[in-house]
């Protein structure tokens, strides 16, 4: 048995949860996994993976087996990318997460250039409005607005900051009239994004009043691009990071709310795994985007 195949293999199946998409992973047959799992298994003499016609998953000795051998692999792998970060080009599978505003605004204008730079580096988007965790679901690299990981093996390292805003369309102002304090709020539909800390309330600030003020949404959506959609409609005021409306903002589409007080602001951060070796493909990402953001002055568009 090659036992470095057969882990690698199992080390595969853990995270994907699929026997399939482990051997396309490592570019073998099915039926060749399948015999490196079972070579596995009767070398340690225990089962590793349950498998049903349905569905698949880990014993207690293969939840023990995997958490052992997982830093095993992901050590080897870093090895294996500073070779080849010093011998030849970078190259694999770059698989990044974040939120559906921030892959189509930032990740996806980037692609075209980052792929013609580097075109042995594969792009893999987990686009999603909720955190994943990095190291369970592979995640190379992730662009979150929260400010800390409870994961100490995280490294976090900021790309900007934002201003939140509140927005609404001419033809919802022209009817319902523009909200000259904080408190005028009450009296208009606000439309609200589920994932923000603490939705329901809104704590302004200018100079050195402070007001907070509850929100009763008229509508609630767990996706930023269906709160900016429902504003564009006019259906009411929504609350937003700048970076997500600041475009519509600009075009005259969305007119500014109480643009005189301030929200808390937000920070966009990169979140990795913490490495003594960075792989080549995610610091070259990293530099793209910097890059990017740097170029277009978004920072100082978004907290003006």
């Amino acid at each position: 048995m090659d036992r470095f195949a057969a882990v690698s293999l199992f080390v595969q199946v853990a995270e994907t949860g699929s026997l399939t998409k482990a051997s396309e992973a490592l570019d073998i047959s099915t039926s060749a996994a399948s015999r490196h799992l079972v070579a596995l298994e009767e070398h340690l003499g225990v089962r590793l993976v349950h498998r049903t016609t349905r569905q698949l998953y880990l014993t207690d000795a293969g939840i023990e087996f995997y958490r052992r051998t997982r830093s095993l692999m992901s050590d080897l792998r870093e090895a294996e990318e500073a070779v080849t970060d010093s011998t030849a080009r970078p190259t694999g599978v770059l698989r990044i997460t974040a939120s559906l505003s921030f892959c189509l605004l930032h990740i996806e204008p980037l692609l075209p250039e980052f792929t013609r730079r580097y075109p042995d580096i594969s792009v893999d988007i987990v686009s999603a409005n909720r955190y994943y965790d990095i190291i369970d679901n592979n995640i190379d690299l992730a662009i979150r607005t929260r400010q800390f990981e409870a994961d100490s093996n995280i490294t976090i390292r900021r790309l900007a900051a934002t201003r939140r805003v509140l927005a609404a369309a001419p033809a919802y102002l022209e009817q319902h009239g523009l909200p000259r304090t904080p408190g005028d709020l009450a009296q208009h539909r606000m439309l609200v994004y589920t994932h923000a800390i603490d939705p329901h309330r809104l704590s302004f600030r200018r100079g050195d009043d402070r007001q907070d003020v509850a929100v009763k949404p008229l509508l609630e959506a767990s996706d930023g691009q269906i709160v900016v959609q429902a504003a564009l409609s006019g259906l009411g005021i929504l609350v937003q990071p700048k970076y997500i409306v600041h475009a519509h903002l600009a075009a005259g589409r969305l007119v500014p709310v109480l643009d005189d007080w301030d929200l808390p602001r937000l920070t966009i951060n990169f979140a990795f795994q913490s490495r003594r070796h960075l792989p080549a493909k995610v610091r070259l990402f990293m530099d793209a985007m910097i890059e990017r953001f740097e170029r277009h002055g978004y920072e100082r568009l978004w907290t003006a």
